[in-house]
């Protein structure tokens, strides 16, 4: 199997490069932010009726087979 095609993968490396220990993080922070906000909207695209209160029950299950969860 060849090797996946990354054109912009030197741009990206130079671009964490020139970034400062903080900016990582923050950006880190952020991209982790989104993971979740996406996963929660996912989730709530799939069971559009559910009420809230399960609909929590409902994201805790789930968050807890997460590894690495934070709430």
């Amino acid at each position: 199997m060849y090797p996946k095609k990354r054109p912009n993968h030197k741009i990206y490396l130079r671009t964490l490069r020139e970034m400062t220990p903080e900016q990582r993080l923050l950006k880190a922070m952020e991209l982790s932010d989104l993971g979740k906000r996406l996963f929660i909207d996912g989730l709530r695209k799939r069971f559009p009726d559910m009420p809230e209160k399960e609909f929590q029950d409902l994201l805790k299950k789930r968050l807890d087979k997460c590894h690495n969860r934070n709430y």
